[in-house]
């Protein structure tokens, strides 16, 4: 049988330590291929490029992965999987995975998590697609405590498959091995960011600012990502990208809408 196509993206950069981790696991599971980013692009949520050229340059990053395709791209997570997928890859991934990223992309993260953004638009191709996060923003963090963890949810995704419309948002926390004590599906947590803007002046008078601000849980319940990453578990959310608030409707259409 043919082995698994593993599509491996992320936001932190082709070269980034947390991707050659998992590009290293994914070897062990199928054949895989690389579409990423050429530069860092945290935090660019689902953005995509319309206004300016893509390039792609194929290359080899690590020499220990001959026989793995790597592709740098010039734009943003979202169009590298648009990118591999239409014109980069000649056959239909099994699955996509992003990551592993430097840095939490639990509860409200989400929505501004390029990671995530890779994996969503592999969704909403009809690619199974989960992203991976590590709680730890040090470039020289250790990823290698969840290692089992993340191959086996890799696994049981191909062989049980991921529900339509449904993407994996896997968060670590940051433990050594022994203390991480398992995995937890859970729900996303209620919280926000409580942000400020630190104004600055340059040499030549003129204001600029730096987006700064503290995260705020505001949800104390068990069954949720915090919880768990705060817990010692590793916190495993579904996802999905239709963004219709169903229980909405029926309240807008009592509105005197003319």
């Amino acid at each position: 049988m043919e082995k698994p196509l593993i599509l491996v993206t992320n936001d932190d950069g082709i070269t980034a330590p947390g991707l050659r981790a998992l590009v290293s696991y994914m070897r062990e599971i199928g054949d895989v291929i690389v579409v990423a980013p050429d530069s860092p692009q945290s935090g660019m949520g689902h953005a995509i490029t319309l206004d300016s050229t893509l390039y792609s340059k194929k290359m080899q990053v690590d020499l220990s992965h001959t026989g793995t395709e790597e592709y740098s791209c010039s734009g943003t997570p979202a169009d590298c999987v648009k990118l591999g997928l239409q014109e980069l890859l000649d056959r239909k991934p099994d699955i996509c995975v992003s990551g592993i990223n430097h840095g939490s992309n639990s509860s409200i993260n989400v929505i501004y998590s390029g990671t995530m953004s890779a994996a969503i638009e592999a969704g909403i191709e009809g690619v199974p697609a989960i992203g991976f996060s590590l709680c730890d923003y040090n470039w020289e963090a250790d990823f290698s405590p969840a290692e089992k963890y993340i191959k086996n949810i890799v696994k049981e995704a191909l062989i049980n498959g991921i529900p339509n419309g449904v993407v994996l948002n896997v968060n670590i926390p940051k433990l050594p091995k022994k203390d991480l004590k398992g995995i937890k599906v859970c729900r996303q947590a209620k919280a926000n960011w409580k942000e400020k803007f630190d104004k600055r002046t340059n040499p030549m008078g003129k204001d600029y600012y730096w987006l700064t601000g503290e995260f705020e849980l505001l949800d104390k319940g068990e069954d949720t990502d915090e919880w768990a990453l705060a817990n010692g578990f590793i916190s495993v959310v579904p996802t999905q990208f239709d963004l219709t608030a169903h229980h909405a409707i029926q309240d807008i259409n009592n509105w005197n809408l003319k």
